[in-house]
């Protein structure tokens, strides 16, 4: 009867212990804390007024009614999680109970908020960015298709405004009067942000619609790109990403970064590309930097100077069509090596002209240029002596004087 009698309860199963286990969570700050909720809710609500924006976004009656709504309810949901990331995540990492991810993001956060005094315009855009990153880790760990399905049409379409938003404003800043490091600051930012852009977004964008004109032009470019591997520690490796950064950035970012200040950074590029060739002492290293160079130039050419309609200086826009119309006649010759080599020397010919220009500041690689030249049979290199000019070795300096005399008597003869 007492074996009977005695039964063991799991109060983990019963229906009160489920509610309050359940509560207990909702009310703990955290990934399942209250404030996840409210995020949620906030979330769906979104997400609501999005998708009605979208469908009526040609119906000019009510689109301003609907994108209203949209924008108060994208606030209101960001609100949300700004307030779980100073609420929850601050007091995880006070009492160093938060996890990698939870410490990682705070920092960030704090980097963000960093920025708003030196520019409000970044500020704005990168703290949006960044939320919305960390409400999309959440809603993938949650697993839900339909929910992932419905944030990610509004994800990667929001995200998209924010990162052209940001490049543009890094194209105005730089457009500013700037010193050598500010600017390079600059260069930095437009280089990180093109990366994320290419590596976060632009592959969801080709697998909706791979066979859009745009995405099956520039697949190889995207590949080659995504194939280096940065050594940070060498230099060639950090310039050709730039390159090819740049390159899909006159497609995929035509408005954002204009002509202009696509031509700066490749400039500047090619400023770093000189230096290496000309600092670098290992001639494994100085020859791929050497070939990575005329590749430079071609691909400058090709997507910047080509299509620059408004030149402020007229000489040098008639200079560049004469170059271009030797490269085109040069693109004409059959033979592959022969043509290869022409091109060679219509680059560093052309780059010649141009660091001449300023003699002081380039004369390391003008003389490196020079020596290429000789070594393509272009230009001969005279001995560092004086030459005889005669049987009798008269030199140069001699000969010079001896004009001056017969100058200087003939002057004196009329005179008389």
């Amino acid at each position: 009867m007492e074996e009977k009698s005695l039964r063991v309860y799991d109060t983990e199963k019963t229906f009160f212990s489920k509610i309050g286990n359940k509560l207990n969570k909702w009310l703990t700050p955290g990934r399942l804390g209250i404030n996840n909720v409210l995020i949620t809710l906030k979330r769906n609500n979104m997400l609501k007024c999005y998708e009605n924006y979208i469908q009526n976004e040609k119906n000019n009656d009510r689109k301003g009614v609907y994108l209203k709504k949209y924008e108060e309810a994208y606030s209101l949901y960001l609100d949300s999680i700004d307030k779980n990331i100073i609420e929850a995540i601050y007091k995880k990492v006070k009492n160093n109970t938060a996890t990698e991810f939870e410490k990682n993001a705070l920092s960030k956060y704090y980097n963000i908020i960093h920025i708003k005094d030196l520019d409000y315009t970044e500020y704005k855009n990168k703290k949006q960015k960044f939320l919305l990153e960390i409400d999309y880790e959440t809603v993938q760990a949650g697993g839900k298709s339909k929910v992932i399905t419905r944030f990610n049409n509004f994800y990667y379409d929001k995200m998209e405004t924010l990162y052209k938003n940001l490049v543009k404003q890094y194209s105005v800043k730089l457009l500013e009067d700037n010193t050598e490091n500010e600017k390079n600051d600059i260069y930095n930012k437009i280089y990180t942000i093109l990366d994320e852009y290419i590596t976060k977004m632009l592959p969801y964008k080709m697998e909706q619609d791979p066979t859009k004109e745009l995405f099956v032009e520039i697949k190889d470019e995207y590949e080659e790109t995504k194939s280096i591997k940065v050594n940070k520690l060498d230099q060639n490796d950090v310039i050709e990403k730039n390159m090819l950064l740049l390159g899909l950035s006159r497609r995929l970012f035509t408005h954002s970064l204009p002509l202009g200040v696509a031509e700066q950074c490749y400039n500047k590029l090619l400023d770093d590309l000189r230096n290496l060739i000309v600092d670098t002492r290992i001639s494994k290293k100085k020859d791929r930097a050497y070939t990575l160079l005329l590749r430079f130039i071609e691909e400058f050419n090709l997507k910047v100077l080509s299509t620059k309609v408004y030149w402020d200086n007229a000489e040098e826009r008639n200079s560049y069509r004469e170059f271009w119309k030797k490269y085109q006649e040069i693109e004409n010759i059959e033979d592959t090596k022969e043509c290869v080599k022409q091109k060679e020397i219509l680059f560093i010919q052309n780059e010649l002209k141009e660091t001449l220009k300023n003699e002081n500041k380039y004369s390391k690689i003008i003389a490196f240029y020079k020596s290429k030249l000789v070594e393509l049979g272009v230009m001969k290199k005279l001995p560092n002596k004086c030459a005889t000019l005669n049987k009798d070795s008269v030199y140069v300096q001699d000969l010079i004087e001896v004009k001056k005399n017969k100058a200087k008597a003939k002057v004196k003869k009329s005179n008389g």
